[in-house]
């Protein structure tokens, strides 16, 4: 049986740790983008509708 290699990688990264991290959150933001417009406007939607049946059951 052959014996497994192990693999090693190495990224070199000239830039600062907080260019890096700024960098990454960027692109988390825009990736999560819809995902968290679709929960926001789920959430908007449910406080709205609990206003409407309070303002009913105060009539």
């Amino acid at each position: 049986m052959p014996k497994k290699t192990k693999l090693n990688y190495r990224f070199h990264n000239p830039n600062t740790p907080e260019a890096t991290a700024e960098y990454i959150i960027k692109i988390l933001i825009e990736v999560n983008q819809k995902k968290v417009k679709r929960i926001l406007l789920d959430e908007a939607s449910k406080y709205e509708k609990e206003r409407l049946s309070e303002k009913s059951r105060d009539s």
